[in-house]
């Protein structure tokens, strides 16, 4: 079984529809995607939070858990107006 499939099989299981998106066979350059923006987008937010920019964690329940705090601090920041907090001094 492939990770594609895995993936899409997974997807399937907890009701998300998964889109396996590829390229043209023929394409040498690069194209953008549909909607890859948003992926690009969520790591651009976990890596706002330094323990999700290095790979720390021996456990991936302590990875998930951090990421699940993660996207917590996102959404209460949302919820509450205030401005993101940043690491790099500024």
């Amino acid at each position: 079984m492939s990770y594609k499939t895995a993936g899409v099989e997974h997807g399937v299981t907890v009701g998300i529809d998964v889109e396996i998106v590829r390229r043209a066979p023929m394409t040498r350059r690069f194209v953008d995607q549909p909607r890859r923006w948003v992926v690009e987008r969520n790591f651009g937010w976990l890596v706002n939070h330094r323990r999700l920019a290095r790979d720390y964690e021996a456990l991936l329940a302590r990875s998930e858990a951090v990421f699940a705090a993660a996207m917590i601090g996102l959404m209460t920041r949302r919820l509450t107006g205030e401005t993101t907090q940043t690491w790099r001094g500024t």
